[in-house]
């Protein structure tokens, strides 16, 4: 489900590139039916512009990477479970959501946990990069760069922070599985 979801955004991506503003009929039906595997019953209207499908496809990758929120190692925002994000604003009006990594899950083992760290850091990279494009096409169109550049400093400081984090994991993930090894010698 998230290679579909990274399919999707895919697609948004192409849409907003041909500066559409609405999320076509195949879109809105492919994030539903998406949702509706996600164990949502009976999930809101699809999304009508593609803002609110790029919104909801990164909402939907969120849920796939959250993991169970009672044993939370890495970092999370005040007030939110492990691996929820949160959204700031940026300048105006204009939000952006920060990711969290993913906690550690009962029923997985340490190399799924770090699968989904990964992932979820692959996932700001690509959102960093997203960021930066559109940074650059504000530049070139003088419409808006501030904000476009100002979201761009966010995302890549969410990155930063988050693969360092990563780190910091994998390494506290292999010191523990050789104090286990070590243990059974």
């Amino acid at each position: 489900m998230l290679a579909e979801s990274d399919c999707l955004l895919d697609d948004i991506e192409s849409l907003r590139l041909r500066d559409e503003v609405e999320a076509p009929p195949r879109l809105r039906e492919a994030i539903r039916a998406l949702q509706i595997r996600l164990g949502r019953r009976n999930p809101a209207l699809p999304p009508a512009t593609i803002d609110a499908a790029h919104e909801l496809v990164f909402a939907v990758q969120q849920r796939l990477m959250a993991a169970n929120p009672n044993h939370p190692r890495p970092n999370r925002h005040a007030g939110r479970p492990g691996g929820q994000p949160v959204l700031t604003v940026v300048r105006g009006h204009h939000r952006w959501k920060l990711l969290t990594l993913p906690p550690p899950s009962a029923c997985a083992d340490d190399a799924e946990w770090i699968a989904l760290v990964d992932a979820t850091v692959e996932r700001a990279c690509d959102r960093w990069f997203y960021a930066q494009q559109q940074a650059v096409r504000a530049a070139r169109e003088h419409f808006k760069a501030e904000v476009a550049v100002a979201v761009a400093e966010i995302a890549w400081i969410n990155y930063w922070e988050l693969l360092e984090e990563a780190e910091r994991i994998k390494r506290r993930v292999l010191h523990a599985a050789g104090n286990r090894a070590a243990r059974r010698s």
